[in-house]
């Protein structure tokens, strides 16, 4: 195997034996032929969207396999295998609808087809990524591709609301279909800049799926104990999968926690009817070993962020959606005008025992860009008055590596006229701290998943216009970034897009950029790496 897609990849490398993620040699081989698939599939939508031909449930096709294969998501060999064998299936219906006559020569993925298991992993070699031999081209298409990786996940997220923008899966094929060509470098450089503002276009529109379904995130205080009952713990970024939860396991005795990712879904106006619905649970979705462990009730994955699975808890583990692990138990897709079937969850969780209590308190959050303009006025006054010197972003992943407690390091050094704006896991680094608040404005003011990144972007431009500044960086905002998987490289090329310059991004840079395409990005938009957090503070304090 060779894969280098996320931030805690070997030696900052590229993982050839096994996955830090835990991903197997099978398993990736699985999704190199899937990819390689989906990039030939690709082809036919493009000519398909020339022929003015709706793409949509292909489109939502594609988005689902690329989420699958995002770092931490799906390691389940036999969903892989069933992704690969209905893309066969999506390909000949996009050849139909381009009009493919067979006239015309094409990529070898438009035309390959898996015959059986031997057939894929032997073709896996073949089409991995290193079967690009150019350093700077692999750097640069591996770059579009974990961009678009991140736009399917906030794209599928938004559609099981409900929400589709068909121009982001034309998108989508138009970019993929374009790494089985070969491109000058400008073009390959546009073709990535375009992904970050179509990823604008993606966060907006999940936005809007989030807000005008459950209301717009309000100021929270959330319980971090537990109570006597029983519980299911609902980790991941599916706010659909969490309303259904509350629905169904009203009255039966059973309370709902979040962790990780699913925090922000506290800050719902929709969700605070429930009163079996207690507060948070844990911390960031590395702690799952140990903090599973404690929970003593079932727990329900619902997107990305599932790491190797103990057995000790392994029967108490289930997924859904796009998340898959061996020997768990897969809720499936809900039918049309149903829910998904929660039962079994439920059943279990009536005969476990209640939550260990790992701390007491509670933390404050709900700070997206509708609360955060509603108090707008009083920010805008700080800032003048001085009272707010300026606005540190450190936003993104956590992760495991020591060295991101350079984060917490930044977040307790930061002076007291500082504040940081946050969302992603990354908070968990800091939004446990007791950094105060300026008057009455809490320090730490964080927007929720990692996809209301979008809400800061949305928080800097509204104060652009209250400023009446002509550059965006121009603003007292510092942008200290912490990356890990491919839904962070979409927001990193989303922030790039809005013009955004200067971003300190950690606590490495992507092994999957070559020098060239590492110079390029400084040269054109100011990327540096972080460095110790006393440096980094002094200097961003300054403006630099």
């Amino acid at each position: 195997m060779f894969c280098y897609q996320c931030q805690e990849t070997a030696k900052n490398q590229g993982c050839t034996v096994r996955g830090v993620c835990g991903k197997l040699d099978p398993t990736s081989a699985r999704m190199d032929v899937l990819i390689y698939m989906l990039r030939g599939i690709a082809i036919f939508g493009e000519g398909a969207v020339a022929k003015n031909v709706a793409v949509r449930d292909e489109g939502f096709f594609i988005t689902r396999a690329l989420f699958a294969t995002i770092t931490n998501a799906n390691f389940d060999d036999a969903r892989i295998e069933s992704l690969i064998k209905e893309a066969v299936d999506v390909r000949k219906v996009l050849s139909l609808k381009a009009g493919f006559d067979g006239s015309v020569g094409l990529h070898d993925s438009a035309t390959w087809t898996p015959e059986n298991l031997d057939t894929i992993i032997e073709k896996a070699h073949d089409v991995g990524v290193l079967a690009t031999e150019n350093e700077d081209v692999r750097s640069l298409r591996e770059l579009l591709i974990y961009g678009l990786k991140g736009l399917s996940a906030y794209s599928e997220h938004a559609a099981v609301l409900g929400y589709f923008d068909d121009s982001i899966f034309e998108f989508i094929m138009k970019a993929l279909a374009s790494t089985t060509r070969d491109l000058p470098v400008e073009t390959m450089v546009s073709l990535v800049m375009q992904c970050g503002s179509v990823g604008v276009k993606a966060m907006a529109l999940l936005d809007k799926a989030n807000t005008e379904t459950y209301g717009h995130p309000v100021m929270s205080q959330v319980n971090l104990g537990v109570r006597k009952n029983p519980g299911i713990l609902i980790s991941g970024h599916d706010l659909k999968d969490m309303e259904e939860l509350l629905l169904q396991t009203s009255g039966t005795g059973v309370d709902v926690y979040t962790h990780s990712e699913m925090l922000p879904a506290n800050y719902y106006p929709a969700f605070k009817k429930y009163d079996h619905f207690v507060g948070n649970y844990g911390s960031s979705w590395w702690s799952q070993n140990s903090e599973f462990e404690t929970f003593n009730g079932p727990i329900l994955m619902t997107t990305n962020c599932i790491i190797p699975v103990r057995e000790s808890y392994r029967n108490r583990v289930f997924t859904t959606g796009m998340a898959g692990y061996p020997g768990c138990r897969h809720i499936g897709d809900r039918l049309p005008g149903k829910q998904k079937d929660f039962s079994e969850i439920i059943r279990m969780a009536q005969n476990c025992q209640a939550p260990q209590e790992l701390e007491t308190g509670s933390l404050t959050g709900g700070f997206a860009h509708n609360q955060v303009i509603a108090l707008a006025d009083k920010v805008v006054d700080a800032v003048k008055s001085g009272k707010i010197r300026r606005f540190i972003v450190m936003a993104g992943c956590d992760g495991r590596h020591k060295t991101r407690n350079y984060y917490t390091e930044v977040a307790e050094a930061l002076p007291g006229d500082t504040v940081i704006l946050t969302a992603g896991c990354a908070k968990y680094r800091y939004n446990k701290l007791n950094l105060g608040d300026i008057e009455g404005i809490p320090r730490v003011l964080d927007a929720g998943q990692c996809n209301d990144s979008y809400s800061l972007a949305v928080i800097a431009l509204k104060l652009k216009e209250v400023f009446n500044l002509e550059d965006i960086n121009d603003l007292p905002i510092s942008y200290d970034i912490a990356w890990y998987e491919q839904k962070a490289v979409i927001v990193l090329l989303a922030l790039l897009s809005l013009g955004i310059k200067g971003i300190r991004l950690g606590p490495t840079l992507p092994g999957f950029l070559s020098p060239a395409i590492v110079k390029v990005l400084v040269d054109n938009f100011g990327i540096k790496p972080i460095g110790t957090a006393s440096d980094d503070i002094a200097d961003m304090l300054a403006g630099n």
